[in-house]
């Protein structure tokens, strides 16, 4: 979902180097956060379904620990890959080399805060049936910040400035997560 967002992007823009290179930054953290939110309705249904999570309550294991390595497996299968493709998407909207390794800083420290904020939502949902819609509303107000501070890592480097405060922000977020 994220190359053909970012592919028909690129057509939508046309083929201008410097008009690709303006809003890539934007494009890339938008396409990357929207692929994320479509998997994050299946998070925790299909355990509900089929009563995984009762035993998960009734294992000897905490369910804290239980919860982190589902939501690990969701970023491990879902954003992990884009993150792997990011510099290819990098160059297919024309962002300047140098900015790669803060693209590429940005979304592994802003690829799990999204699947550690969208899991919280994912839970409250789960009992809901078609809650795709309602998911989306809850979880973007949450996805804000992690959108503005990793685009702004990039528009920061852009421009010439440190993007390690943006940086610093979203690894704080992730702590805190």
């Amino acid at each position: 979902f994220a190359v053909l967002v970012v592919v028909l992007f690129a057509l939508g823009v046309g083929g201008g180097p410097q008009a690709l290179s303006k809003v890539a930054a934007a494009v890339l953290w938008v396409a990357v956060l929207l692929a994320g939110l479509l998997s994050l309705d299946t998070l925790f249904r299909g355990d509900a379904e089929d009563g995984s999570l009762e035993q998960w309550l009734l294992s000897p294991v905490p369910l804290p620990w239980l919860v982190a390595v589902r939501v690990f497996s969701h970023w491990l299968t879902t954003a992990f890959p884009l993150v792997l493709v990011s510099p290819l998407l990098a160059e297919l909207m024309q962002l300047p080399r140098a900015q790669l390794p803060v693209l590429v800083a940005s979304l592994a420290l802003g690829t799990p805060l999204l699947s550690l904020l969208g899991a919280v939502v994912a839970a409250l949902t789960v009992g809901m049936r078609r809650s795709g819609i309602l998911l989306a509303l809850l979880v973007l107000p949450l996805y804000v910040p992690v959108l503005v501070f990793g685009a702004g890592s990039l528009a920061a480097a852009g421009r010439g400035q440190d993007p390690v405060g943006a940086l610093l922000m979203l690894g704080a977020g992730l702590l805190v997560a």
